[in-house]
């Protein structure tokens, strides 16, 4: 199957990083929200990081501005009709996800490529809610999308080689590096990445360091580019917190059950950057 148009579910951080990368390689873009001040800011955020790539000398002017044209804002989710490949970057919700992936299958063309840039659900599950169970995956990318090379693809049961191809090619296309990952909670990079995010919520809570230094440690002892607790405010708490609640419900193993610290923080709204304060204020 040749992709020439991709529909992206939600204008968030991924989604427009999402939208942002695909347009990049070429392709046309629909980027979908339900409101227009979500679709703006989603556009915002793209323009932002478009006019950095031009100022770095990393980007001509004229390559952003057929960039930006390949990308068409909408709060229409009929749209979606004449893609040729669905990616969705919204809530981390099973139900949510159902019923959009319902949703879309009645609306797009027979032969479209569903594919769920969820982070720790079941793509089995997700297809099971569509008539098409063999044209949807999982395209698991990586924040920032467009700095982080790696793309999880997750196969389903019923995932066709046919889907999983075009869907490697496409990942391939946008300059990303697939890597092919069976269908279980968490998938690679959160089944290990989320219980040390936890334990280092857990060293906070129990007072071993600051925030900043178990970052440090990590950073200058590990060789990692950015601490988990900094890490952490970059993807959300509350997503965190989603996917160490699938994995605990679904393993049922304790060293997957989430730090009451990082519950607290979610219940009281202080979910990172995107909030504006989390284990730091920004």
């Amino acid at each position: 199957m040749t992709i020439k148009q991709i529909f992206v579910v939600g204008a968030g951080q991924m989604g427009s990083g999402i939208a942002q990368v695909a347009a990049h390689a070429g392709y046309q873009v629909i980027l979908w929200d339900m409101t227009h001040e979500l679709v703006q800011r989603g556009l915002s955020g793209i323009d932002r990081l478009l006019a950095r790539g031009v100022e770095k000398g990393k980007l001509a002017a004229a390559d952003r501005s057929a960039i930006r044209d390949r990308i068409r804002p909408v709060v229409d989710f009929e749209a979606a009709s004449g893609a040729d490949l669905v990616v969705e970057a919204v809530v981390e919700d099973i139900r949510v996800k159902r019923e959009l992936f319902g949703r879309l299958d009645a609306v797009c063309q027979e032969a479209a490529i569903l594919a769920s840039n969820t982070s720790s659900l079941p793509i089995t599950e997700l297809a099971a809610a569509t008539r098409r169970p063999d044209r949807v995956i999982g395209m698991h990318f990586m924040n920032p999308v467009p700095l982080m090379q790696l793309v999880e693809v997750i196969r389903g049961a019923a995932t066709s080689d046919a889907t999983y191809q075009a869907v490697d090619e496409a990942a391939r296309r946008m300059g990303k590096t697939p890597v092919t990952v069976q269908d279980s909670p968490g998938f690679v990079a959160n089944r290990i990445l989320m219980p040390m995010i936890n334990e280092a919520v857990y060293c906070l809570q129990e007072g071993l360091a600051s925030p900043e230094g178990i970052d440090t440690v990590m950073k200058l002892g590990m060789n990692h580019p950015m601490g988990p607790l900094a890490l952490a405010d970059l993807i959300g708490l509350d997503t965190v917190l989603s996917i160490l609640d699938v994995l605990h419900e679904e393993f049922r193993d304790s060293k997957y059950r989430a730090s009451p610290l990082l519950r607290k923080l979610v219940r009281a709204g202080w979910l990172g950057k995107k909030t504006g304060r989390g284990f730091y204020a920004y």
